[in-house]
């Protein structure tokens, strides 16, 4: 299907974006129709079908998850691609089990956007996710960055099956929360969620403790144990650190998420479960089976499916929101009224580079509602080891002065155009930050400058930085 032969409708009540939309599709070649709200659609589709509909979430009258489901009846073949400001894991979820195509956060790239639209439209009659469970509770995973939405929807990709899932990340980044979101959405949601975090366990334990063990077995077993693998039958089982089991244990694991069988330790019987593992690992898995301290037909099982929980340091935008969300959990915990921060104090804490991610943030809400004498929270209130030292202050306010005492060096030895030459230094150091925080991908990067994609790579060639 060629892109002058599409016929793409567009339902958002924002006149801007339909405009944008509009425009783009018809430079791109393709009849565009749209509509403010999801009710004329519906009026209009009856007579007729798009080959791909865009549409918002939250509308005036009917939601675009409403008109989803609506659709998801209706025509089930049609690809929807859902776009909102709104891009938080419960509208994630919802879109992908409403049957979307995809599911693109605001602002996005309009280059992006029509990638999007042929690929819909190339995909056009591919089977839909189960939209049964949608309104099930959520984790609380929050979160608006780049690298977070790319969570949420491999969460809602995923929301209609059991694949086994390994979850990499630095500790304290929320793996956990990943998996109970996995297992909340997916099909054995009404079974049990088992969690078990195998380097806090003695090794010669950590046996009985996955597979359980009959009474008399070793000393000390004065009675028949049931282990994870039976608790979680039906249902999932999360081991956490996966990377620091045991070889002989590797082995065990392997035959299990092979053949779906185990014996108890001391056991004669074999013991059939069904159950979904997703692991998790701080560790870099793949080296660590070069280095020979991880099976590899062990790692290939579990690297079935791949989700990078990031640390707090390339998802700074959703600092605010963790801050002020965990001071009122805080706030609630210790039976206090919840605290506020000024604007000072926030860009302080922004500007942290949080090693401990978000569980030293949830930790450092706990500490500052105690400690900080007044309703909001000040610089004064942020300890040094926070990045509250004077010095740490000092450091992040003075690059200011700093530009300004080199332009002063530059202007007085008649060196130019002072734009000329610090321009270019000036977005190729923001350039590169900016590609750090989003490990090299380069449609998350130009989000954070305010860029397009296509000015991002042309910045980086005409600045060498290809």
């Amino acid at each position: 299907m060629t892109d002058a032969s599409l016929n793409v409708w567009v339902v958002d009540d924002d006149q801007s974006v339909r405009w944008v939309l509009e425009k783009a599709l018809r430079q791109a070649g393709m009849t565009a129709r749209t509509f403010e709200r999801a009710e004329h659609l519906l009026e209009a589709i009856a007579h007729g079908e798009p080959d791909v509909l865009i549409t918002d979430v939250r509308m005036p009258g009917m939601s675009g998850i409403t008109l989803l489901d609506r659709l998801h009846a209706t025509s089930p073949d049609l690809p929807v691609i859902v776009i909102t400001a709104h891009s938080d894991l419960e509208n994630a979820v919802a879109a992908y089990k409403g049957g979307a195509f995809e599911y693109l956060p605001k602002p996005f790239d309009i280059d992006e956007a029509m990638e999007l639209v042929r690929k819909a439209a190339r995909q056009n009659g591919a089977s839909k996710a189960d939209d049964a469970g949608a309104g099930k509770g959520l984790s609380s995973i929050i979160g608006q960055a780049p690298a977070m939405q790319e969570v949420f929807r491999s969460i809602g990709r995923l929301s209609g099956s059991s694949m086994t899932v390994l979850i990499t990340g630095e500790s304290g980044t929320g793996k956990e929360l990943i998996a109970r979101a996995l297992h909340e959405h997916s099909p054995r949601a009404n079974k049990p969620f088992v969690a078990l975090n195998t380097s806090a366990i003695a090794a010669d334990l950590l046996e009985s403790e996955l597979f359980g063990h009959e009474k008399g077995s070793f000393t000390g077993a004065d009675s028949r144990r049931i282990g994870r693998f039976e608790q979680a039958d039906g249902g999932t089982l999360f081991l956490d650190e996966i990377g620091d089991m045991s070889p002989a244990l590797q082995t065990r694991l392997l035959r299990v998420l092979a053949e779906s069988e185990f014996y108890r330790v001391g056991g004669q019987q074999s013991i059939k479960v069904d159950v979904r593992v997703i692991a998790a690992t701080n560790q870099d898995l793949a080296r660590a089976v070069k280095e020979s301290r991880f099976r590899e037909d062990l790692y290939h099982r579990l690297n079935v499916i791949r989700i990078n929980s990031p640390p707090l340091r390339q998802r700074r935008a959703d600092i605010p929101l963790l801050l002020n969300h965990y001071l009122n959990d805080a706030a609630k915990e210790l039976e206090t009224p919840a605290k506020s921060i000024d604007a000072d104090a926030l860009d302080m804490l922004q500007s942290y580079d949080w090693p401990g991610n978000v569980r030293q943030l949830v930790n450092a809400t706990r500490r500052l509602t105690v400690t900080a004498p007044g309703t909001v929270i000040t610089t004064e209130d942020i300890p040094t080891d926070l990045g509250g030292s004077e010095t740490s202050q000092r450091a992040a306010q003075d690059w200011t002065r700093s530009l300004a005492s080199w332009a002063e060096r530059q202007l007085s030895a008649k060196s130019g155009p002072l734009l000329e030459t610090a321009l270019p230094e000036f977005e190729k150091t923001l350039i590169q930050i900016a590609m750090s925080q989003t490990g090299g991908h380069r449609q998350e990067a130009a989000k954070l400058l305010g860029w397009g994609r296509n000015t991002l790579t042309r910045k980086m060639k005409s600045l060498h930085l290809d």
